[in-house]
């Protein structure tokens, strides 16, 4: 006997309690009333109250046809099989059966279930035509056919039943999966638009400390004897903070709304107002830019401004003043940056400012993760005169615009 993974509720076990005593009181009453009006071979009572027995049985066995379909299906079709081949009378003694194979169809397994539906059913077709060899009259052999296309259609009934269950199952799996998915690429945006404010905020504040370090370095040195020029190194120093104020607030604005009215993200256009403050820190920068065919998108403009900024706080952090070069060449199919500074001029006196000795940080890291994501790459390096050299590659159709 087949026992069904877990028990069905106990709301199902009353149902098929009360199903089971109904049917076994239609089968019994409806051949009782039958036998009463045409009479029959062989009454109930013969072989000890045999047929009432079977009838009894094959409706009573329905009380557990979710916990053991298959055991039910083959219980109900024994005694079908004995109650016809000993001839007992033919009236409603198949409801039982009908109703085990549509719970074989239903609540089965799908094809182990259907096979055995299918040979159950032909056994029983072959033992209800055998016993109906010699029926009187012979029009009552379509009772025998009437048994077996019932068996039939309440087998492809529980198929069709289960089916459909199953459909509504795997729709809603898919359903759960596409949320789960929704879930996970929401997820993956936010965690993607913080690693961007990330490296936002890390590059404008590191730009901006590492001028604003400089120029106090310089305030320091000169205050006593030039005065002019320690106020002017304050006045970079404040025009500095209050721009990196502002870009710190347009980045963090995402996290608050989405209205619009921000200052705009920087771009290529502010390459001259960059390379500007790098020369207020003491760099002495050649700029030499072509303009795009076409012009680039948000994604490359912004990457490319922020790569430049990263390449000037790196020079001004760990170099000092020196003469740098920033060749912008856009191409075809690419924008290519080189940013080429010439090394150290003279040995760095205390207070100027630079930071030789500090330990590296992410500004590499973070420029070639910029060039990553959007299918590009970078290269830094020393060059062989003593200073050292940033190339990036970034297409100008990125990765992300391209899917």
């Amino acid at each position: 006997m087949e026992h069904r993974a877990g028990s069905p509720p106990l709301r199902m076990v009353a149902h098929d309690v009360v199903l089971a005593l109904f049917i076994t009181v239609m089968q019994v009453q409806g051949t009782v009333a039958k036998v009463a009006i045409e009479g029959a071979p062989r009454p109930l009572s013969d072989f000890g109250n045999l047929g009432y027995a079977l009838l009894v049985v094959s409706g009573l066995v329905l009380a557990v046809r979710r916990r053991w379909p298959v055991a039910v299906f083959v219980t109900a079709a024994l005694a079908s099989l004995v109650y016809y081949g000993l001839d007992f009378p033919d009236a409603p003694g198949w409801l039982g059966l009908f109703v085990a194979l549509y719970t074989l169809a239903a609540y089965g397994d799908g094809r182990r279930s259907l096979v055995i539906a299918g040979v159950g059913t032909a056994v029983l077709a072959v033992g209800w035509l055998v016993a109906a060899a010699d029926i009187e009259p012979r029009a009552a052999i379509g009772w025998v056919f009437f048994r077996i296309g019932a068996s039939v259609m309440s087998a492809a009934l529980g198929e069709s039943v289960r089916s459909r269950r199953v459909i509504a199952a795997d729709a809603q799996r898919r359903a759960e999966l596409a949320e789960r998915s929704r879930e996970e690429a929401a997820r993956a945006r936010v965690d993607a638009e913080r690693l961007r404010i990330a490296r936002e905020v890390h590059d404008t504040v590191a730009h901006a400390i590492a001028i604003i370090n400089v120029q106090s370095g310089v305030t320091a040195h000169v205050l006593d004897k030039r005065p002019e020029q320690a106020r002017e190194a304050l006045r970079a120093i404040e025009l500095t903070s209050a721009r990196a104020l502002r870009e710190m607030r347009t980045i963090l604005g995402v996290l608050r709304d989405d209205r619009d009215g921000r200052v705009p993200q920087g771009g290529l256009e502010q390459v001259d107002e960059l390379a500007a403050k790098a020369r207020e820190a003491g760099l002495d920068v050649t700029l030499e830019a072509a303009s795009p065919a076409s012009p680039l998108s948000t994604a490359v403009d912004s990457a490319a401004y922020r790569i430049l900024q990263e390449a000037f706080t790196n020079v001004i952090r760990h170099v000092g003043p020196t003469r740098v070069t920033v060749v912008l060449n856009p191409g075809v199919d690419v924008l290519e940056i080189r940013v080429t500074d010439e090394g150290r001029r003279t040995p760095s006196p205390a207070g100027n400012g630079t930071d030789a000795s500090a330990e590296p940080g992410r500004g590499i890291v973070g420029m070639r993760e910029r060039c990553q994501l959007l299918g590009g790459e970078l290269d830094a390096e020393p060059t062989p005169r003593g200073g050292f050299e940033v190339r990036a590659r970034l297409p100008l159709a990125p990765e992300g615009s391209r899917r």
